[in-house]
């Protein structure tokens, strides 16, 4: 199995889950269905853009720490 397809199935398994858990969560408190089902599918596409914005941060992060190790120039040499 490729590696994208991989991701693929994984991110959609990880959703449905998602979905599941979190309409579950909200009628245990609600007892509403329709309620739970609205928050089960807005919480989890609310968090996955939230998630999107986390992981480019810690990316540009990452790779500015990489880039600083990687400098060959010493500070007074700047």
């Amino acid at each position: 199995m490729s590696r994208k397809l991989r991701l693929t199935l994984k991110t959609i398994s990880y959703g449905t889950v998602h979905v599941a858990v979190a309409t579950t969560v909200a009628y245990a408190l609600t007892g509403n269905f329709t309620a739970a089902l609205g928050i089960g599918l807005i919480e989890p596409a609310i968090q996955t853009g939230i998630f999107a914005l986390h992981e480019m941060l810690w990316e540009g992060k990452a790779n500015a720490a990489k880039a600083a190790s990687h400098s060959c120039l010493m500070p007074s040499e700047a």
